[in-house]
């Protein structure tokens, strides 16, 4: 099993208000499986993603990643985990406006000290086609290629889980359906799991499973 959710809670003190956005989650999911979580805005898919990747904790329950449990790690080794184990694909492209395509691509490689990161990044940029764009800078590209770029800095260190937040949702319908297309063949070409957050029905039918946050509980 890749990844496994048991119990897992997570509220958050709104004033005298305790706020429950997560009341129970149990999840399992297989190496290079490709599931889409659907949900509303405010129905917690951020929240969960916040605690898949290690970036908050929760209040009760177990989150267990490649046999490790993620939630009982100090935050220095959860940022150490996240950096090895998990590439996340945000809605902003967070690109680096003064690097060019492929040194965006191979940052995660050199602060990690790998020698061969310019050559894995444009093996990477070449996967998600923008091989002849290696040389641009973001202001340069267009939505769909910094999306792109931004897949490919997220696979390039070969994480064993990825994070998708609507990572179409800043493009229009054309542009997001080429990049998704791009997205899917590449994870599934590295077979790579993926949980990929969205509100479209289009996009999860392309998963291989889909599960729905409502109320904060998981439903198929």
């Amino acid at each position: 099993m890749s990844l496994r959710l048991s119990d897992v809670k997570k509220s958050y003190q709104q004033g005298q208000q305790k706020l429950e956005i997560l009341r129970g989650l149990n999840l399992e999911i297989k190496k290079a499986e490709v599931l889409a979580i659907l949900g509303q805005s405010g129905s917690g898919k951020s929240t969960l993603l916040t605690l898949l990747a290690g970036l908050d904790t929760p209040d009760s329950g177990e989150i267990e990643i490649s046999g490790s449990i993620i939630s009982k790690l100090n935050q220095a080794q959860r940022t150490e985990f996240r950096g090895k184990k998990i590439g996340i694909v945000f809605q902003q492209f967070h690109l680096l406006s003064h690097l060019k395509a492929l040194e965006n691509v191979a940052l995660p490689l050199e602060i990690a000290g790998d020698p061969e990161a310019i050559g894995k990044a444009k093996l990477m940029l070449e996967q998600v086609g923008l091989s002849h764009r290696s040389s641009h800078f973001p202001s340069q590209l267009s939505g769909g290629e910094c999306q792109r770029v931004a897949i490919a800095r997220a696979l390039v260190t070969r994480p064993e889980i990825l994070l998708a937040d609507e990572p179409s949702g800043n493009l229009d319908v054309k542009t997001g359906e080429i990049v998704m297309k791009v997205f899917m063949d590449t994870v599934r070409k590295n077979n790579i799991t993926t949980i990929l957050v969205t509100h479209s029905i289009e996009l999860a039918n392309l998963c291989d499973r889909k599960l729905n946050l409502i109320n904060g509980v998981l439903q198929s």
